[in-house]
């Protein structure tokens, strides 16, 4: 793959000018040392039969048959594009589409530039590429230093007395390491008990935590080394301190919802509670992948599809 020239748009529409074409790169992608049974894990090429296509009988090109568990398999089985009956390649040049965005695509213009048959499945399109970019975090954590603040992303804020209480939002924390990763999460509300499990489960007990003046950060002071505060009430949005060397700031993390919001609003009429972690997800992608080519970012993007399985019954139900 990397003797390969970098992927381009016009690159992708070559690649992936054919739904064979399409299958052969995402097989080297998957399988660089040959196709690896996903029922079984056997990747014994003495013991993976290649099914001959045949249109007759209606077997499709790129279909094998595992000798050790019998079952038949494509490089599709497993990952996000399984049981889809849109063709590979506009799957492919669909994920190049919205890893290359510098914002986000939405699912009317896939529709269109991709012509897919309809407005419900192009949108079933995004959702599973995001359901394949969001983050397998497996007890791997932010350190160094990490700025958290909190955003209302949704409809019209309404106010009530003193209190704030934002309503038709839905509240998003996000945690950045400095010049490092993002990692976002939607939350039924923000109160102290609630930021200070998300920051036990994604933050380093040795990181130093930056945030603003919220009481809500209060609890979460004595987790880590440091906990430095900015004052944005008094319109304090960075402090060096002279002893510690340490720069106070949340500079990132609000640039980081400055972004996503214009992202959002410049693509999107409304997006509800239930799927905006998947938009988030998508967001925080990007941002982790920012000092990448939008050609390695899609390869990268695609490298994280196996093991994702996202059906359109799930989503409805989902909460």
């Amino acid at each position: 793959m990397a003797s390969q020239r970098e992927l381009t748009l016009l690159e992708a529409m070559k690649r992936f000018s054919t739904e064979e074409s399409a299958r052969e790169f995402l097989e080297k992608l998957r399988w660089p040392s040959g196709p690896v049974c996903p029922h079984c894990d056997n990747g014994d090429q003495s013991r993976i039969y290649t099914i001959a296509a045949n249109a007759e009988s209606k077997v499709r090109a790129g279909l094998y048959k595992c000798g050790d568990c019998r079952e038949q398999f494509t490089v599709t089985v497993g990952t996000v594009f399984e049981s889809s009956h849109i063709p590979l390649n506009k799957w492919l040049i669909a994920f190049y589409m919205m890893c290359a965005s510098k914002t986000q695509v939405s699912a009317l213009q896939l529709q269109r530039q991709l012509e897919i048959g309809s407005y419900r499945t192009a949108w079933f399109m995004c959702h599973r590429i995001r359901f394949a970019l969001s983050e397998d975090t497996d007890g791997d954590l932010l350190d160094g230093t990490v700025e958290a603040d909190e955003t209302w992303i949704g409809g019209v804020a309404h106010r009530h007395g003193d209190k704030g209480i934002l309503e038709n939002k839905t509240p998003v924390v996000s945690l950045v390491e400095r010049d490092g990763r993002v990692r976002s999460q939607v939350v039924s509300k923000v109160n102290g008990s609630e930021i200070t499990k998300i920051l036990k489960e994604h933050v380093a007990s040795t990181a130093r935590l930056n945030t603003d003046d919220s009481g809500v950060y209060a609890e979460a002071s004595t987790l880590f080394v440091s906990h430095d505060r900015v004052n944005h009430s008094i319109k304090e949005y960075a402090r060096h301190d002279a002893t510690t060397g340490r720069l106070a700031t949340t500079n990132a993390v609000e640039g980081f919802f400055g972004n996503s919001k214009r992202s959002i609003d410049g693509t999107h009429h409304n997006i509800s509670r239930k799927h905006l972690p998947l938009y988030f997800a998508e967001l925080d992608y990007k941002y982790n992948t920012r000092k990448t080519t939008d050609g390695q970012r899609t390869i990268d993007g695609l490298k994280t599809i196996e093991g994702k399985r996202l059906t359109l019954k799930a989503r409805k139900s989902s909460t």
